[in-house]
């Protein structure tokens, strides 16, 4: 182990633990194209760094872009790492490796924080919010102690007093986007989302100056273009949110607009006219919103209401009018589905075109409502072979507990959503629809129309030539939208270059589908574990959380 520092200063090592390289949402192929190394920067780690005391000396190595060293751990008096279910392999790798150089370790993050027990291994836990905790693991450090383990309480963090995440430590040209958080929770009751169990459904939210003060950060450090508001809900609270977007509206204005942004958001965001004129004037291009289900029953079943009130595909249709592409979350699998939901769920994306969607099989994430209510039904599967190997990301978990319905139809339900929705042709229609919808007139930053085609029309050259099966469709849908909406053709092209990856792990995902059925056909030991592309969290989805951080 590490020996006391007397001198108070400590060299600390915070470590991203490596995503699986087969991930829905990595983008492998598409960060190829523009020279970057993985989609999102680790904003949790960067807070964490924000709350150690300034005298410490700090490095960060991401496990997805960079080499771990036996030199980087060699410098380090301590490693700190953690992060979500999908990176848990890693996490505990790291801390294995850590331990074996003599070094101590301390874990944080959604995953330790839901299951700490996994984490046993590690000298600290460090569980919660850090904010909220920090100060108790740095006052026992400079004590001298080496391992214990220390909770924040939950749902009380006052955000308002988050420091600006450590942007410096951040290698931008190795990331797709970089993330900044502007609120933490959600007000709704989803049955299977781990984040009102994490963070509460009272949303809280940072000041407008606060905000401000993180985007001037990042931009007095040069970078420019794609930032990812995080937020799990980023209009859980929609009176503060009403205060902060003309302020930054006002604030790109003033700089000629640096950044675009994505977030996260419901559906009934799509209920609020000035809300949408609000996003728009602020430069936001893109939103993920969980639409689970078409079938109001299945909705209801999973305590996701919001969506029953609402034509959903009218619903999509207008954010789209607000100059905002969706891309959307699918679940299959839950108990209320009682016939085939393929052909109603691959119809309703047709019909909302929607060309990215994260369709996956339910899964049972730790200390939720669903995991609560089949564990006394008796339908939970042990979690022991959650961090096996073959199961390390987010989208080829297993689908943990004994469904209603039999297991081969849910799988084969999964494999025709796949199957109708990443053909090319299909992929390329919705793009083409999109492309007629999607209201990008005046938005402010696009570069000049001579420019902007040249370097769409380069990057769809690339696309193509990568994918010969969706060249004529492809092809098609970028004549049409450079004539009929030029303005739209820079996302149009995005998207394109995202199906380089999500064409190509359909099928994978297809194929061990296929092999698992054949399995079915000839197996029947009543505890079957099929494998596909989980349900995940929506923190989980970003990518972006680490040590005690939402």
């Amino acid at each position: 182990m590490a020996e006391f520092n007397s001198s108070g200063l400590c060299r600390v090592l915070l470590v991203y633990p490596r995503f699986s390289a087969a991930t829905f949402w990595n983008f492998t192929v598409a960060c190829e194209l523009v020279g970057a190394r993985y989609p999102a920067a680790p904003l949790g780690l960067i807070t964490l760094a924000a709350t150690l005391p300034a005298h410490w000396d700090i490095r960060l190595v991401n496990r997805n872009t960079e080499e771990l060293t036996g030199a980087d751990l060699d410098w380090a008096d301590i490693v700190m790492t953690g992060g979500m279910l999908a990176q848990q392999v890693d996490t505990l790798e790291l801390i294995a490796l850590g331990r074996a150089h003599g070094k101590p370790v301390a874990v944080g993050g959604p995953d330790p924080t839901s299951s700490p027990e996994v984490y046993a291994a590690a000298d600290f836990r460090v569980l919660g919010e850090v904010e909220g905790i920090i100060g108790e693991f740095i006052a026992a450090w400079e004590a001298g102690e080496r391992s214990g383990c220390f909770t924040a309480p939950k749902f009380t963090i006052d955000v308002t007093q988050s420091p600006i995440p450590r942007f410096d430590l951040l290698k931008f040209e190795h990331y797709l986007y970089v993330g900044v958080q502007y609120s933490r929770g959600c007000p709704f009751t989803c049955e299977f989302c781990d984040i009102i169990e994490l963070y509460g459904r009272v949303p809280r939210a940072k000041t407008t100056p606060q905000m401000l003060a993180e985007l001037e950060a990042l931009y007095q450090l040069g970078y420019r273009g794609h930032v990812d508001f995080v937020d799990d809900n980023l209009i859980g609270n929609k009176k503060a949110l009403r205060t902060f977007l003309p302020e930054l509206a006002a604030w790109l204005k003033a700089r000629d607009y640096p950044f675009e942004f994505s977030t996260e958001a419901s559906i009934n965001m799509a209920d609020d006219d000035e809300l949408l004129k609000l996003m728009r004037a602020a430069n936001f291009f893109a939103v993920f919103v969980g639409i689970e289900s078409p079938d109001p029953k299945t909705l209801v079943h999973t305590k996701k209401k919001q969506n029953t009130r609402r034509n959903l595909a009218d619903s999509v249709h207008k954010i789209y009018r607000a100059g905002m592409f969706v891309t959307a979350g699918f679940i299959v699998g839950f108990d209320s589905e009682e016939v085939s939901m393929a052909d109603a769920m691959a119809d309703f994306i047709e019909e909302s075109t929607i060309p990215v969607c994260m369709v996956g099989l339910l899964y049972a994430l730790p200390n939720t409502q669903l995991t609560r209510r089949l564990a006394v039904a008796g339908r939970l599967h042990p979690n022991h072979d959650v961090a096996s190997p073959e199961l390390s990301d987010q989208c080829t978990a297993t689908l943990n507990f004994d469904t209603l319905r039999p297991l081969p139809e849910i799988l084969r339900d999964y494999r025709r959503i796949l199957e109708r929705v990443y053909e090319p042709s299909a992929f390329a229609g919705r793009l083409e629809r999109l492309s007629d919808m999607l209201d990008c007139a005046g938005r402010p930053g696009l570069p000049e129309g001579d420019k902007r085609l040249k370097a769409s029309l380069g990057m769809v050259h690339e696309i193509i030539s990568r994918m010969p099966e969706a060249r004529q469709p492809f092809w098609q849908t970028f004549v049409k939208c450079g004539k009929s909406n030029p303005a739209a053709l820079r996302y149009i092209v995005m998207l394109m270059a995202f199906y380089l990856h999500l064409g190509p792990f359909a099928r994978k995902v297809i194929a061990a589908i296929d092999v698992r059925l054949a399995e079915l056909d000839v197996v029947d030991d009543g505890a079957l574990h099929p494998i596909g592309i989980s349900a995940i969290s929506h923190g989980d989805r970003r990518a972006v959380n680490a040590i005690g951080v939402g």
